[in-house]
């Protein structure tokens, strides 16, 4: 409503820091008094926390592409009086606050700007927090719609792998490591899960998000492997949880697109060891399974490329801080990287994604291409990847009859993520971020997983289903059946 009308709010930072502290803060603080209670109290948290905890992090993530588009956006929204951006001036005041301080708050941020007076862009600000409501809102509504679809009710109880240190000695893998041309000195370190009793002729392989390892996604390695499917669960150098400790320790930059191309010729280069013999033997055929970027990966590697047009899609995407789509700042950085070309050569049986993303890379086509069954797993409470962005436009399009899509009720980015008991965070998540309890997500989709890969060989697949274990609650989707949910919740046919 507010969009054109070009409504400003002149900001003295003197005042701001009286306002936040419990004063009055003059006449900034009579226009902060129209908010309401709780409102209030959550700026001046916003104000007063620590944006940045770390210099090394910080100055690494001024140098990222990410960094720069962040501040390029919040330059447009808070300019100068004569309505310039203050790009150039958060830049350089974030610098010297860095080289002073550990941590910095935003308004230390606003107070070591060199002007004392800034503009708020306010009609702006509208239009970006009303994009983020919408969104939210959306996602809200899709959930409700998704709870009155008409679907059979099976209750699971925990399977009994849900072992944290895994002390069976049976599913306790072997480690390896792999030398390979495209990473000389730098060889992948794989976990090798055998199968217990009777091996299927299908073997699986585990990719990890960014900053991940496989160590992370033992849980399903194990349960997987205990039911008789032989597992591998890839670390991928430089984009792995020693490469994001790096970054926070300011001994290393964000890991870039770059990084998605050595992911590609990891995949292709753990394939062909297995198939050749450097590797044991695992089976005639191999299903793909991927945490977030692990995801992308196997999308990429089964032969799916970006549409065209993607430079011009990010521009609008990025414009007004895409924050309840975070992985839309990595589909962007795709364009300054072309994925290499492989040749996977062992068949690929299926694909599983948990959290995976895309909708900036096939807007129009999805995975109407992808030409093998896939599992597409997300949660409700997902914002780095939203469900109905990131994993329901994608899907829809897609033909394959044998192809699921899963909904997490409660369910975060993050619910797929086991710590090891040896590991420590790289970042601290609040609990918000991290949904329901992520063991007692993992034991239920652990069950959804082995049953996928079970009814590939069925004519009917799995069957559409609302899952309950243990408190948590998850919807199996076939085609049709996430058409009618589309529709149920008032969106457009895609």
């Amino acid at each position: 409503m507010l969009q054109g009308l070009g409504l400003k709010l002149p900001v003295e930072v003197g005042q701001l820091r009286a306002w936040s502290n419990g004063g009055a803060g003059g006449e900034l603080g009579l226009w902060l008094s129209l908010l309401t209670a709780d409102d209030q109290q959550q700026l001046r948290r916003l104000l007063t926390t620590p944006l940045l905890r770390q210099r090394s992090f910080g100055q690494q993530l001024l140098n990222s592409w990410v960094g720069e588009q962040l501040l390029q956006e919040i330059g447009d929204l808070l300019t100068t009086p004569d309505g310039l951006s203050t790009h150039g001036e958060l830049v350089s005041s974030l610098n010297n606050l860095l080289a002073r301080q550990r941590q910095v708050t935003a308004l230390d941020l606003l107070q070591a700007m060199p002007s004392g007076r800034l503009t708020l862009q306010v009609d702006r600000l509208v239009e970006i927090t009303g994009r983020w409501r919408s969104q939210l809102e959306a996602q809200r509504l899709a959930v409700d719609a998704l709870d009155r679809l008409p679907m059979p009710l099976r209750d699971r109880r925990s399977p009994s792998f849900d072992r944290p240190d895994y002390s069976d000695p049976g599913l306790r893998p072997l480690t390896v490591r792999l030398a390979v041309p495209h990473r000389p000195g730098l060889p992948l370190r794989l976990q090798i899960w055998p199968a217990q009793g009777t091996p299927a002729s299908t073997w699986v392989l585990l990719m990890p998000g960014l900053g991940g390892n496989g160590r992370q996604l033992a849980w399903l390695a194990a349960s997987l492997a205990e039911q008789g499917w032989p597992v591998i669960a890839l670390d991928h150098p430089g984009s792995d949880d020693q490469a994001m400790q790096a970054l926070v320790d300011g001994d290393g930059p964000a890991p870039g697109p770059e990084t998605l191309a050595a992911r590609l010729q990891d995949l292709e280069a753990v394939l062909m060891a297995e198939k050749n013999g450097r590797l044991p033997h695992l089976g005639d055929s191999v299903v793909l399974v991927g945490h977030s970027l692990g995801g992308l990966t196997a999308l990429l590697g089964v032969g799916l490329t970006p549409e065209p047009g993607l430079a011009r899609r990010c521009q609008r995407a990025v414009d007004g801080l895409p924050l309840v789509n975070i992985s839309r700042f990595l589909q962007c950085q795709l364009l300054t990287v072309q994925p290499p070309p492989i040749r996977l050569p062992v068949p690929v049986a299926a694909v599983v994604t948990f959290n995976s993303f895309g909708s900036l890379l096939w807007p129009r086509h999805g995975l109407e291409r992808l030409s093998v069954p896939v599992m597409m797993v997300g949660g409700s409470q997902d914002l780095v990847t939203p469900p109905l962005a990131e994993q329901l436009e994608l899907f829809l399009p897609h033909q394959e009859p044998l192809s699921r899509l899963v909904l997490v009720q409660g369910g975060s980015h993050f619910s797929v993520v086991r710590l090891p008991r040896q590991d420590r965070a790289t970042f601290q998540l609040d609990s918000a971020l991290v949904g329901i309890e992520p063991t007692r997500v993992q034991a239920l989709l652990a069950g959804l997983t082995a049953d996928f890969l079970r009814s590939l060989k069925q004519p009917s697949g799995l069957p559409v289903q609302r899952r309950r274990q243990d408190g948590v609650h998850a919807f199996v989707l076939d085609r049709s059946l996430a058409q009618r949910w589309w529709e149920g919740f008032g969106a457009p046919r895609p």
